[in-house]
């Protein structure tokens, strides 16, 4: 069956497969050079709400979604400290690191050893370094990635999940994750929005074999990607429940 979008006609029975009928690697090059190479991007809401906001047809107009389901292409660290407190905007951080493991900036150096990167640097017992993962996502029916960034209350959950996909002898490039949210409370009585993750279904061979090339196109364009427009996180650092991933996943 097929249904109608306002960009193309879509086979819903095709899976992944439609990225056969159309050339994503040279229409990325080609569409996106000259440009900043960006991304729309899937926000998670603060305040504990349990719904994300998604690009919709209308720019100004994201679509709301308890969940969506999406093959992760690619995921990365992306680390930001600002010696003056950071209230949102384009400025770029005095540090930052975009695989958790150098710091480029000032001070720069090992994100392991900084003490910037410690729990207690930051306020209410928070790291002053911002620990985030941007993960570029799929969705069926759809042929260009979004982009979803993680915030700090939501990282041990992503890294369990991984841990779990990888216990099955998983890539999380070789599964259809389903997203939603739930809210958490931190212990200073604040909520926020915690991503969840589980498995809706794995990828068939052949289609595995096409996003597998779309993975590695996504992440030469993810270095194009600046640190603007990243949310300012809720401080939940300090608690080792919600905690920050201070190993990068691989």
């Amino acid at each position: 069956m097929a249904k109608k979008t306002g960009i193309a006609t879509i086979n819903e029975n095709k899976g992944f497969l439609q990225l056969a009928d159309f050339n994503m690697i040279n229409a990325i090059a080609e569409e996106l050079d000259g440009l900043d190479g960006g991304f729309e991007r899937i926000k998670i809401p603060s305040a504990g709400s349990t719904v994300f906001e998604v690009p919709g047809e209308d720019p100004g107009e994201p679509d709301a979604a308890k969940e969506f389901s999406a093959v992760i292409l690619y995921h990365h660290p992306i680390y930001a400290y600002y010696q003056n407190k950071y209230t949102g905007g384009s400025n770029p951080p005095d540090c930052g690191s975009f695989d958790g493991i150098t710091g480029v900036g000032n001070p720069g150096g090992n994100c392991s050893k900084c003490p910037y990167n410690q729990f207690g640097s930051g306020d209410n017992g928070s790291k002053a370094c911002k620990n985030r993962r941007r993960i570029y996502v799929l969705r069926e029916g759809e042929i260009f990635p979004l982009l979803l960034s993680l915030p700090t209350g939501s990282l041990k959950e992503f890294s369990r999940y991984i841990k779990r996909l990888l216990s099955k002898g998983k890539k999380s490039n070789a599964v259809v994750t389903r997203f939603s949210l739930k809210k958490a409370v931190n212990s200073s009585g604040i909520a926020f929005s915690q991503a969840q993750f589980a498995v809706d279904r794995c990828l068939t061979s052949d289609e595995y074999a096409l996003i597998n090339t779309l993975c590695e196109q996504v992440k030469v364009y993810s270095h194009r990607i600046g640190y603007d427009a990243e949310p300012v996180d809720v401080e939940v650092a300090a608690e080792p429940e919600y905690g920050e991933a201070v190993e990068p996943l691989v």
